[in-house]
């Protein structure tokens, strides 16, 4: 369960720690502006987003949800649903196209390309992406995190070890960083909610994709810890430095420059990494819910989607984070509250769903293994657990049985599957029949 779980929480941060994040431009407007204060609003920002990662995973994977909607139907009225609906899918595309202007950023500042060359190849990345499934989506969102983990975690610490502490001259430097946010926990609380409505989407998704409920909400306090002490880490180091970089448009870039111009080099491509990642997430997940009466229409949707997107990012980087985000982030303290409140009312159902499909795991082991017995009361016990669970019938027994067969025929001491290529549902009867 751990390393399903260690996977959600990867895929989680690399939703959230997108452009704006790994390029030091969110810190800088948010927490940095603020001087100490915001150092402050940095850690009470983090500790509510691991609640609202918690959230967003476990409903996702109690409902099984393929899009959001079906999150937003279960834990608010319809209206609130319908406003919760509307403003996901601005935030989508809004952080979308922002990532093809962070692509176009990182490149032109650490190699003075034109801005359209890394707007373009983050296009051309996001296109070819696109066309996998959900599994393989969150698989790759997943496995670009660990870099920019690594490398704003060593950053952070050779600018913690070998800056100067001169806690005055920094405050008064702080002032002069452009930010549209009027005070410390006005910005704590935007921030809070401009990552919530930024990774619901794919997170719901991602959630919805994984049967145990307890990995992922597993995944969700693994993800959140991990992106709490990288936002600390990066907040303190860019404070200590704001004096250099607090005009930079890519300040944690210029950090990894001042240590060394190759370093440099590898973390723009690890931004890029990062900016790539999170629009994938965005127009795959906003793809998905505008085709969701018609999944068939999702490549050209996605595809359309894109296109558009990537017109609208040429008004500059920062100008956008500026104003942008901000907007958003008070549309997500809404969602914030909404699924709080949902998750709160639901714990003790999901807290017994979670042991009815534990339990159907354990029966349906026992079913498809071939060396051990399931007897006529297995089969009425699975009936009673399906009966009892808020999944429907046939695709919670879809479900349990897909994730089962995956680890028998990864098992090699078990004779799985069956000889001669026989089906193993259809050599002992389905459970429960």
């Amino acid at each position: 369960m751990f390393k399903r779980a260690l996977g959600i929480g990867m895929a989680f941060i690399g939703l959230i720690v997108g452009a704006g994040f790994a390029s030091g431009q969110e810190m800088l407007q948010f927490f940095v502006a603020f001087g100490t204060r915001g150092i402050v609003g940095a850690l009470i920002a983090s500790v509510l987003m691991i609640i609202s990662g918690i959230a967003a995973l476990q409903l996702g994977s109690y409902l099984m949800a393929k899009e959001h909607t079906v999150v937003f139907r279960r834990v608010s009225n319809p209206w609130v649903a319908w406003f919760l609906d509307a403003t996901t899918i601005v935030t989508l595309f809004s952080i979308g196209f922002v990532m093809f202007a962070g692509g176009g950023s990182n490149m032109a500042q650490q190699f003075d390309w034109p801005v359209w060359i890394g707007a373009g190849l983050t296009l051309l990345a996001v296109l070819v992406a696109g066309m996998a499934d959900v599994q393989r989506v969150s698989t790759i969102i997943g496995a670009i995190t660990p870099f920019i983990i690594l490398f704003m975690v060593g950053v952070s610490a050779w600018m913690l070890l070998t800056s100067d502490y001169d806690i005055a001259a920094l405050n008064l430097a702080t002032g002069e960083v452009q930010t549209s946010l009027p005070n410390w926990w006005v910005a704590a609380l935007n921030y809070v909610g401009l990552c919530a409505i930024t990774a619901v989407s794919m997170t719901i998704v991602i959630g919805g994709s994984m049967l145990d409920t307890r990995a992922a909400g597993l995944g969700g306090l693994i993800g959140g810890v991990m992106y709490l002490v990288l936002l600390l880490l990066a907040v303190v180091a860019l404070y200590l430095q704001v004096d250099i970089v607090g005009s930079d448009e890519l300040p944690m870039l210029a950090l990894v420059n001042a240590v060394h111009p190759w370093l440099g080099a590898a973390m723009s491509v690890v931004i890029f990494g990062m900016i790539f990642n999170t629009a994938l997430g965005m127009f795959y997940a906003l793809g998905k819910r505008l085709t969701r009466d018609r999944p068939e229409r999702f490549r050209i949707v996605y595809i359309a989607s894109v296109l558009v997107g990537f017109a609208l990012s040429f008004v500059g980087f920062r100008d956008l984070v500026s104003y942008v985000y901000p907007a958003l982030g008070y549309l997500g303290l809404v969602l914030i509250v909404v699924m709080a409140v949902g998750w709160m009312r639901r714990r003790r159902r999901i807290g017994a769903e979670i042991a009815r499909r534990r339990r159907l795991h354990r029966l349906a082991m026992r079913h498809l293994d071939p060396a051990r017995e399931f007897s006529p009361e297995h089969a009425t016990e699975v009936r009673r657990i399906t009966r009892e669970s808020n999944l429907p019938d046939a695709e919670l027994r879809e479900a349990v049985l897909a994730e089962v067969d995956a680890v028998l025929r990864k098992d090699p001491e078990v004779d799985y599957p069956p000889p001669d290529g026989e089906d193993p549902e259809e050599s002992r009867g389905k459970p429960g029949a």
